[in-house]
């Protein structure tokens, strides 16, 4: 499924397959709410783990978690409580992320209830773990702001964010990655703050300088990504290597070895709809710096041609060179 519509057999009142895996409940999760009838696929999930139908046991509390979900998303709340304390009596005596997850999650649907002081009660033996989960200030920020308690979400994200700066030691980090934790405690911080109208504060510099590089970082990441899926004709590639010769790390010290990654990429990336973008020493140049990976990122996405993969075994291969793919770059992906 990955992300598309789900089945119909998962919304029309037909049982969801027998031995539903972790990775079935993952895309069932990104899926369920577009399907005709998601409420009958909450109902499908609960049937599941009540008849047994779940590959691993373990998997009855995050099954019945995504029904309460499913269910509180359609505000049928007194279906979604039910299933979401199902959940709890089902993890048992875990205390882990998914645990507080779940609790989280049913202080957002008290909330929804109007029961106000349940909710609150629920969550705030959770503030620990702010600063024990990544996922902690997400999941607990989001139940405290359904519930208008955005300033003591505020309160607390504060409170944890000084307290892992204050174990913390050296300089302030200078990446997501190098901030660990305290990176989602200030992200969620700054969030709520930017919805109260806060001004900044020190804190909020902080947030906004390792959200930056985290995008920067991840524009790179993707810039560099589209490198693998540009093609360079046997002439085209001469005359780009003979120009950048720095290119060769990018796509390969010679014509055989460019070929070769490409096949290799595209096998591991192995979905429909793959395609190669044939590139021109002339188009990228024209583009900008061949040596950015931002401009060669663009000359990729600005592309309006492009070369469908994979061909037939018999039929020429993609790279042009009038050989069968079966005997010309079918074989690369194995070197």
């Amino acid at each position: 499924m990955n992300g598309k519509s789900i089945p119909a057999e998962y919304g029309c009142g037909v049982a969801l397959k027998a031995d539903l895996t972790s990775t079935d409940l993952a895309e069932i999760r990104q899926s369920a709410l577009g399907a005709a009838d998601p409420l009958g696929v909450a109902a499908e999930l609960v049937s599941a783990v009540d008849a047994g139908r779940l590959s691993d046991p373990d998997d009855a509390g995050l099954a019945l978690v995504l029904a309460a979900e499913i269910a509180e998303s359609r505000s049928k709340l007194d279906a979604a409580l039910r299933y979401v304390e199902r959940a709890l009596d089902a993890y048992d005596k875990r205390d882990d992320s998914p645990v507080a997850a779940a609790r989280a999650l049913r202080a957002r649907i008290l909330f929804r209830a109007g029961r106000e002081d349940e909710a609150v009660a629920e969550l705030e033996p959770l503030r620990p773990v702010l600063t024990q989960y990544p996922d902690a200030p997400a999941y607990v920020t989001v139940a405290l702001a359904v519930g208008g308690r955005a300033r003591l979400a505020e309160e607390w994200l504060t409170g944890a964010v000084e307290e892992v700066l204050a174990e913390r030691e050296g300089p302030a980090p200078t990446s997501a990655e190098d901030a660990g934790l305290l990176f989602f405690l200030l992200q969620q911080r700054h969030r709520i703050r930017h919805t109260l109208g806060r001004s900044h504060d020190a804190h909020d510099v902080l947030a906004e300088r390792l959200e930056t590089k985290l995008a920067n970082a991840n524009a790179r990441t993707a810039a560099e990504a589209t490198d693998d899926l540009v093609f360079w004709p046997k002439a085209e590639f001469d005359q780009l290597v003979e120009r950048w010769p720095a290119l060769t790390e990018t796509y390969g010290a010679d014509w055989d070895e460019h070929r070769a990654r490409l096949e290799r990429e595209l096998v591991r990336r192995s979905g429909p709809d793959l395609v190669l973008v044939p590139g021109t020493v002339a188009g990228l140049e024209a583009a900008g710096d061949p040596a950015d990976p931002q401009t060669r990122a663009s000359y990729v996405s600005n592309s309006t041609e492009h070369i469908n993969w994979p061909p037939e075994r018999n039929a020429p291969c993609w790279c042009g060179s009038g050989i069968k793919y079966k005997k010309c770059c079918l074989p690369r992906s194995r070197g």
